[in-house]
């Protein structure tokens, strides 16, 4: 079933079905819905429905349904269920990434009683390696499932170990070849050892151009890899380049997806990672403190209004938006391209200067137009010669700093290790606006 048939009509019909206790009609439906399918409809049931649909969700099925949920409602739907089920019904059905994924939630105890009902012995200790990794590393991504085949072997006794291998994989992406000491020497074709004598020795059809990552790297540069090689997978080695584990496509478009979601909320001013279903306190803490910065903002450009003294000079006082709001975009607009440029790794440090460069001669070029366009309206509405161009030369100056400062200050925050989204939100834009208006209202006392 289709991901756009999951409708209020559906959604109704399981209500009903689950009021009235309809076990085989729900197994019915169940049996016929992906797994992301179910987790919408669980996302859109209430608490207690919600608990009962997944009771009837059986074996690997289960497991695969609980990942695709939300930390909050996993965190429900679990709290009934004793270490032991979650070991057995849940992790044991689960690949060791997303077991691991699962299990960190939990306190350090719940940790270790879930590991000490898992019977396989080598999964847990597989689990227990990967919780030792930071999430936000290659480590953290990870999965321990691959098929690696020794280079001395031959293509008879390398079938052999495969099917063995294969036996407790769900999915077999690529082959490893290591050697004696397990380190990673490059990946076998399926159809090279297919086609190969059975006496073939591994290390004489090997192919040794691959691409790997360290188990400590960040997971943004995993990403920026598996996209610049066009990756599905990719191979995961310690420091002695030994084989740890592998990271598949799905891993990283978690990591992208979390990664773009995370910087249109600081862009929005949010500074902390927030859900649609946080409560009332979480979203006001991350939403409050660039409030609090926009509104000291403003009360440094009242200061600003104040110290100029307008008195004199009222109709000035007309222009303050425009020269607000346009040094605002302008900043936006040129760090939002700066921001993008450091997250593919187009902006190297060495073109940092031809870009600021290139920035000064837009923001001219933008500058002149809007300087000329807004200079012969204002004039033709009959204000006074000296105030048109202020007016017109405050806002060529501003457009210019606002390129400039928009392009600066993402590359300043990336050399010191800060998010350089931060620079795309209101961060930049009270900045842009504070600094405008002195510009404006230093030209126009200088004119005046």
């Amino acid at each position: 079933m289709s991901e756009k048939t999951i409708n209020n009509q559906l959604i109704e019909k399981i209500n009903l079905l689950i009021e009235e206790k309809k076990v085989s009609d729900l197994n019915n439906i169940i049996k016929t819905l992906h797994n992301a399918d179910i987790a919408e409809i669980i996302k859109q049931i209430n608490l207690e429905k919600a608990k009962y649909l997944y009771k009837l969700i059986k074996d690997e099925k289960a497991a695969l349904v609980i990942v695709e949920l939300e930390d909050n409602i996993r965190e429900q739907l679990l709290s009934n269920y004793s270490a032991k089920e979650i070991a057995v019904d849940v992790i044991e059905n689960l690949e060791s990434d997303d077991a691991a994924d699962l299990i960190s939630e939990f306190s350090k105890e719940r940790k270790e009683e879930v590991l000490s009902h898992i019977e396989n012995i080598d999964y847990a200790n597989n689990i227990s390696d990967l919780l030792s990794y930071s999430e936000d590393t290659a480590g953290g991504l990870m999965a321990k499932e691959l098929i690696k085949v020794n280079e001395n072997w031959n293509t008879l006794l390398c079938l052999k170990e495969m099917r063995k291998q294969a036996e407790s994989i769900k999915k077999v992406h690529t082959i490893y070849v290591v050697n004696d000491e397990d380190q990673l020497l490059g990946l076998l074709s399926l159809r090279k050892l297919l086609l190969s004598q059975n006496n073939e020795p591994i290390k004489n059809i090997i192919k040794k151009d691959i691409v790997a990552v360290n188990v400590f790297e960040n997971n943004e540069q995993v990403a920026s890899i598996m996209r610049k090689y066009d990756l599905i997978v990719l191979p995961v080695v310690n420091d002695n380049n030994e084989l740890v584990g592998r990271i598949t496509i799905d891993d990283i478009m978690d990591v992208v997806k979390e990664e773009a979601e995370k910087d249109y909320q600081m862009a929005s001013g949010i500074i902390e990672d927030i859900e649609i279903n946080d409560n009332i306190w979480t979203v006001t803490k991350a939403r409050l403190p660039w409030l609090l910065i926009g509104m000291i903002g403003g009360l440094i450009g009242a200061e600003l209004i104040g110290f100029f003294n307008l008195k004199e000079n009222i109709e000035l006082a007309l222009f303050i938006p425009l020269i607000a709001a346009m040094g605002g975009n302008v900043g936006v607009q040129s760090a939002a391209i700066v921001v993008q440029g450091i997250a593919n790794n187009s902006l190297k440090t060495n073109n940092i200067i031809n870009r600021l460069f290139k920035e000064l001669i837009t923001g001219v070029v933008n500058g002149f137009i809007c300087s000329l366009l807004i200079f012969i309206p204002i004039l033709l509405l009959g204000y006074h010669i000296k105030l048109c161009i202020i007016v017109s030369i405050s806002l060529l100056a501003v457009i210019v700093f606002a390129a400039l400062f928009g392009t600066f200050i993402p590359i300043t925050l990336k050399k010191y290790n800060i998010d350089p989204a931060l620079a795309t939100g209101p961060f930049i834009t009270t900045i842009n606006d504070i600094l405008g208006l002195f510009i404006y209202f230093l030209i126009g006392k200088a004119i005046f």
